[in-house]
This record gives structure tokens, sequence and C-alpha cells, in this order.
């Protein structure tokens, strides 16, 4: 299956350009934004899973900026292809949460399979936003929380690790719609 989105940031001067594939092997996760969350940029990223969407390859560039490439092995052990050493501080991360899109979303929702009620705490490989990268270009660790509110259609992010906490809507392909303050759905609507 193959779907595209479109969002704009909150206020409407961003835009981000998405392309999902899920297929029997796994998702693949492209896309390309000109954002303005803490800063102008430019970004491009891909990530690959496997069947079961645990991340096993990111890839982030920030146009005149860094660029990050990192493997996991889908258990929890990531390893940075550019720097070619592991990154022990993600040790027990399997999804990665990369700061500026809301594609990454999908990964912890489309792997826990929650029920409604249901909740489960995670780690991500959260990678950060230009204005936020001091030292090398790496993924850190970071605690969150997702609750499944209705099956497959509304689920609480809480970023344990920086205090906020949002409701996100998803579409049938399992891509958030809105995301509170932060991003807007442009298209498809």
């Amino acid at each position: 299956m193959k779907t595209i989105v479109r969002w704009c940031d909150w206020q409407g001067n961003g835009l981000e350009h998405c392309y999902m594939r899920e297929g029997p092997e796994g998702l693949l996760l492209e896309g390309v934004v000109a954002g303005t969350r803490e800063g102008l940029y430019g970004a491009c990223y891909t990530v690959r899973t496997v069947a079961d969407f645990r991340t096993r390859e990111v890839r982030v560039s920030y146009v005149d900026g860094p660029q990050l490439h990192v493997t996991a092995d889908g258990e929890g052990h990531w390893h940075d292809m550019i720097g070619r050493v592991s990154i022990p501080a993600l040790d027990g991360a399997i999804d990665v949460d990369i700061g500026v899109t809301p594609a990454t979303n999908t990964l912890p929702v489309k792997r826990l399979r929650l029920e409604p009620c249901q909740s489960r705490d995670i780690v991500a490989a959260y990678v950060p936003l230009p204005a936020q990268v001091d030292g090398p270009f790496l993924p850190r660790p970071a605690k969150q929380r997702y609750t499944c509110l209705v099956a497959n259609r509304r689920y609480r992010y809480e970023g344990l690790f920086r205090g906020f906490s949002a409701e996100l809507e998803f579409d049938a392909a399992g891509l958030v719609l809105d995301y509170p303050d932060t991003f807007r759905r442009i298209l498809p609507a």
C-alpha cells in the first residue's frame, strides 16, 4: 500500500511531503520538510522497518547542516553508520521519533497494536531539530507513552522526556491527521 500525505506546521508556514509504502517486508517512510519550528530549516528523511514495524534504518539530512545515518537490529541496539560506532545510549529503543515530522508517530502505533484504554511506555530514538543539535548529530533516548483512546484512530502521545502531551488522530493508513499546536494535515484532508 502506498500513501502520500502533506502536512503544514500549525501556523501554516512550513510544509512537508511524505510518502509511505507498507508491504510484507515492512514500512518505508520518505519525506521532505521545509520547517519553521525553532528556526528555519530544510530536511529530508528515510525510515525503514521490518514487517512488525521495528525500525531498522534511519537517514536524516538537514540542508546546509548535519547528516545522520543509523541502523538498528530491531532488538534495541543501534549503530552510527557515519561514525562507525555503536550507540549504547539507545539500548532498548525500538522506534525512531524524528522531531521534524509527525510521520514517525506511525511506527509505535502500528507496532504496539494497543486496545482502547491500554497504554505502553517506550524509549524512542529521538532525532533532534536542527536547533537542538549540540555535538554529534545522533538520536537521543526519549521516554514516551502511547495510550489508545479509539482503536486505530486516536491515541494520547506523551513525550515524558519533555513534559508534553497531545491527542493524535490517525487515518486508515496509520498516519497522523493533526498534531495539535504542531502539524496540520493538508493533503489528503
